[in-house]
């Protein structure tokens, strides 16, 4: 019985602290055993290019993203390019490329995805971060089709998002209880 109270109560703990991601659509779940070990709300732009494609019809093609990362709290710490690539200020970085998406609930926003972490550097809290999820995005579509033709060929337009990015790994320090998700606000470990 006192078994089955404990887990109960971290797994009331662990729900409330939102450490499980529940809010992401089953398409771009993360692979199972993988946990939070960071989360982090991005703000800035999306960079697209008018360009012709080879039929000769013009259109705007994703140049790179350009955001600011920050942690619940809202202090800075990182940042988003072209790569897809994420900085940590602690020195750790990683690459990604896309491995699966959904339509945001926002028609006018950029869709949700799930990105498999392709590249490492550096040592922290990135180095061993397996997969990221893009999700509750704000904006950051490219402008109406009818805007990009010959006269526009090359011009760069910003526009600005907002998201969340979630960060796992499979060894998450929240598994082994020493360490909160970063990016989290200090809780009590009471339950």
């Amino acid at each position: 019985m006192l078994y089955t109270v404990v887990l109960i109560g971290v797994a009331i703990h662990a729900t409330a602290q939102g450490v499980s991601g529940s809010d992401v659509p089953d398409k771009i779940k993360a692979p199972a055993g993988e946990e939070i070990v960071l989360k982090a709300h991005a703000s800035g732009s999306q960079i697209y290019v008018c360009q012709a494609s080879a039929d000769g019809k013009y259109t705007w093609v994703l140049k790179a993203p350009e955001a600011e990362l920050r942690d619940q709290q809202g202090a800075l710490i990182g940042r988003h390019y072209a790569g897809p690539a994420w900085k940590h200020n602690d020195g750790s970085e990683i690459t990604g490329k896309a491995v699966a998406r959904v339509d945001s609930p926002d028609p006018d926003s950029i869709p949700w995805l799930l990105v498999s972490v392709t590249g490492h550097s550096g040592n922290g809290v990135l180095s061993r971060v397996t997969s990221i999820q893009r999700i509750h995005t704000k904006g950051g579509q490219p402008p109406p089709a009818s805007d990009c033709n010959a006269s526009k060929q090359n011009v760069e337009v910003k526009s600005s998002y907002s998201a969340d990015y979630y960060f796992r790994n499979p060894d998450s320090p929240r598994l082994r209880q020493d360490k909160p998700v970063v990016g989290e606000r200090q809780q009590s470990r009471s339950c």
